[in-house]
């Protein structure tokens, strides 16, 4: 049987597509190492995806790679991939966020029809809920603020800024809720022990919401936050705060000005806009109330005032509370917390003081408030469940004349008079300084001083804890137990927060 001839074989079309990588192309963007994650993806495609980026110019290597800084899935979530990462050795992250960005493949195929890195948004990321991290190495961050230090300086001020300037735009337009979260959004970035550079490493982290979210992202990838800079530039932002700056103006009175038109301080003078006292004084001396205090000049007026205090009742005391009790070198008012250890002694005192203190020409305004505390057992305090800050105190707002304190600074010769002329030629930078001056019951003491040291998120948040989860109301008055229908005495802050259940926070840590 004769042979038939052997039929030769038509090799395979080609299947269109890339070119495979040219060895010579040269690496492009040297700061970005892909790791493609083969996991429902398959090898082909991983195979095909791999030869894509690097026809590109872009660097690629395994993704259990400690080089690789932008992963790669497709069809997986982010939990899944770190999962995967994890079986396939790579090690885990050493903080919270540590390690590559985990991206959808909507990134690479926008990256590569770009032809270079595009810019990292939200919607391309891979949301992580589970811990990247064993939890005693990432640190977990605790849901109230009372319950987290939170130093003077900390990591994250560019962050914090942009936000607490949402909270403040949101507070012009009467929106408190929304004010509340971006602030707590601000407390919690204020108490992290380390920078954020990358939105996930705020997954785990508590009370930072959508929006929010959406201004740190947009910080980290850009710098800055069109949103925020299109608030700070906006003209009802710029007028709104300049009226809210004026001693006794508040946001419906500034926001009112605002819709009659009225966009500067002259403008207050030329459409001859009535002003009570306070604000007529807080016109006056707008500058000067809006140059913020230093630490010497509210020593200074400390010691005048309990040089005056003890003069009229020997044995008082006199405390400065606020953010300088805090550590902050400068602020914008002195609280000065005024009692004596003898209950009931302090009756009558504050305004003996503002007659003394008005005599030596200290006070260029100043308006008493009586107390309007009746007794711990007045419903009223604890109605609003321990949210309000506001007290019930004998209290005098005033402002303050300096004079010459050249002799009270550190490096001056001593303590000068406050309130004497300067002298014709002589430098006086400052005239006027806003100084609360606040009388307490000793047994309130505590109270008043935990109340009054601040920050105003900090007491915010304890008040809360304190209802939600111990069932208690606490205010600048005392510590009522609502199911138990007693008043917890405490003879300091630190039995405050025993009472509490908390570990005892120092001022210096409670700048939230």
């Amino acid at each position: 049987m004769a042979q038939l001839p052997v039929k030769k074989r038509r090799p395979p079309r080609a299947v269109p597509g890339p070119q495979p990588a040219n060895s010579e192309v040269p690496v492009r963007f040297p700061e970005v190492v892909l790791g493609l994650v083969e996991k429902r993806m398959g090898s082909s495609r991983k195979t095909f995806l791999t030869s894509l980026a690097l026809s590109r110019g872009f660097s690629v290597d395994d993704p259990r790679s400690e080089k690789v800084t932008h992963i790669v899935s497709e069809g997986n979530s982010g939990d899944e991939v770190v999962e995967w990462l994890k079986k396939n050795g790579r090690p885990p992250a050493k903080a919270i966020g540590d390690g590559p960005a985990l991206l959808d493949l909507s990134w690479f195929t926008e990256s590569m029809g770009a032809g270079r890195p595009v810019e990292i948004e939200l919607r391309h990321r891979l949301k992580v809920t589970t811990s990247i991290a064993p939890l005693e190495e990432k640190g977990q961050v605790p849901p109230y603020i009372c319950q987290r230090r939170t130093p003077l300086h900390h990591h994250n001020s560019t962050l914090t800024d942009a936000l607490e300037t949402m909270a403040e735009e949101a507070k012009f337009t009467g929106s408190e809720v929304r004010s509340l979260a971006f602030s707590r959004a601000a407390s919690v970035l204020k108490s992290l022990p380390w920078k954020v550079s990358r939105i996930q490493q705020l997954y785990p982290v508590p009370g930072i919401g959508e929006h929010s979210r959406r201004i740190i992202q947009e910080m980290l990838e850009d710098g800055l936050s069109a949103e925020v800079e299109k608030v700070r530039q906006s003209e009802r932002y710029r007028t709104m705060k300049l009226f809210n700056k004026i001693f006794g103006v508040g946001i419906r009175i500034a926001s009112q000005w605002y819709q009659e038109g009225l966009r500067s301080l002259a403008d207050l003078q030329l459409h001859q806009i009535k002003l009570n006292k306070e604000q007529q004084a807080g016109l006056l001396h707008y500058e000067d109330l809006n140059t913020p205090v230093e630490l010497w000049e509210a020593e200074a007026i400390s010691q005048v005032v309990h040089k005056v205090v003890e003069e009229v009742l020997p044995g008082a005391m006199v405390m400065l509370t606020g953010g300088f009790r805090r550590g902050k070198p400068c602020g914008h008012d002195v609280d000065l917390l005024i009692t004596h250890p003898s209950e009931g002694q302090e009756l009558g005192l504050l305004r003996k003081v503002i007659g003394v203190l008005e005599s030596q020409g200290f006070l260029l305004y100043h308006s008493f408030h009586r107390s309007s505390f009746l007794s711990l057992e007045d419903e009223e305090l604890w109605v609003s469940g321990g949210s309000s800050t506001m007290d019930h105190f004998e209290r005098c707002l005033s402002i303050f004349h300096l004079g010459n304190l050249a002799g009270s600074h550190p490096g001056g010769a001593g303590l000068q008079k406050l309130g004497a002329s300067a002298g014709p030629g002589a430098s006086c930078p400052r005239t006027a300084v806003r100084v609360d001056l606040v009388v307490t019951p000793f047994s309130q003491f505590p109270f008043a001083l935990l109340g009054w040291t601040g920050s105003r998120n900090f007491e915010r948040d304890l008040r809360r804890f304190s209802k939600r989860e111990k069932k208690m109301t606490l205010n600048s008055h005392g510590l009522y137990h609502l199911e138990q229908k007693i008043f917890l005495p405490a003879a300091s802050e630190e039995e405050i927060f025993q009472h509490l259940g908390l570990e005892y926070l120092p001022p210096e840590e409670r700048n939230a």
